[in-house]
């Protein structure tokens, strides 16, 4: 009986030593499974940085597609929160946004990216009228025009921030291109505020190497782009100080040169100068007589 008991204990102790064992290696699996998880995920990150930007995103409306979107970013601001990038969310394969809402008719393009809950926003939809492109009917160099009218952020169901666009135009044949469509003032402020009094002067969007296309896509490529870079950008109005600075330069050194031959000039005719002499003078002396 004791050597029952003696087996009976040893088999216990055996039993409690082997368990946290198990408990150790299933741990260590699960660590193994995370640090595994966390290198696939800086892999594709990596491998998404040497591939460069998601290609753009194309939005069919009866069978053909309509808009051609493309983006290096997109982020959001409320306030003075941290700014919330979407871009993955919109041009990733892998996770692609909600565009069901999105309308093209001949006249008008309406791109909607819905993408439900994002952090602390509900329902967050940038969509009917984020990108309502609107031709307008006139004309310039015999071609029609479109023009971004405005864009909408729609959150938490009931609340809307809406931004005037009215500066981002282009050809309707092409396509439109700027680095920067932005509320920020330090990007120009393509995007207006539509009014102080509502919510849409609490918010921040901001569009980097922002491109757009609504109207003849063809083949699913963008058409040629119309750059919103304006005329007097600061590398432009440098040069053209400078070259300023050296007209005024150059303006100075003519005139010197030109003073200087004026002196040559009146020196060159004062050396011939004749002094008649005097009748005194021509007298002979008396003394030498």
């Amino acid at each position: 009986v004791q050597k029952k008991i003696n087996l009976l204990v040893f088999s216990v102790f055996s039993t409690a030593k082997k368990t946290p064992n198990k408990q150790q290696e299933s741990h260590q699996v699960s660590n193994k499974s995370a640090v595994t998880r966390g290198l696939i995920q800086s892999n594709l990150k990596l491998l998404q940085s040497l591939m460069g930007p998601y290609g753009p995103l194309s939005v069919s409306y009866n069978g053909k597609t309509c808009i051609l979107f493309k983006a290096k970013r997109l982020a959001i601001r409320y306030r003075n929160h941290t700014f919330i990038d979407l871009t993955e969310r919109v041009f990733s394969p892998n996770t692609p946004v909600d565009t069901k809402g999105s309308i093209c008719t001949k006249e008008k393009a309406t791109l909607s990216l819905r993408f439900g809950d994002v952090e602390d926003l509900r329902g967050l939809v940038i969509s009917a009228h984020v990108w309502a492109v609107h031709v307008t009917n006139c004309t310039a160099a015999g071609q029609n025009w479109f023009t971004l009218d405005s864009v909408h952020i729609h959150y938490n169901w009931t609340q809307e921030a809406t931004f005037n666009a009215s500066e981002v135009y282009a050809p309707a044949t092409s396509s439109y291109h700027c680095q920067h469509v932005s509320s920020l003032h330090k990007y120009d402020t393509l995007l207006v505020p539509s009014s102080h009094t509502d919510t849409s002067a609490n918010w921040h969007i901001t569009f980097t190497d922002f491109q757009i296309q609504a109207f003849n896509v063809q083949s699913d490529k963008f058409a040629s782009a119309s750059d919103c870079a304006t005329f007097l950008t600061p590398a432009i109005l440098m040069g053209l100080v400078t070259s300023l600075i050296l007209l005024l330069v150059l303006a100075y050194a003519l005139h010197m040169v030109v003073h200087l031959k004026h002196i040559d000039r009146y020196e060159e005719h004062k050396a011939t100068v004749y002094f008649p002499r005097s009748p005194e003078a021509e007298l002979p002396d008396k003394n030498s007589l």
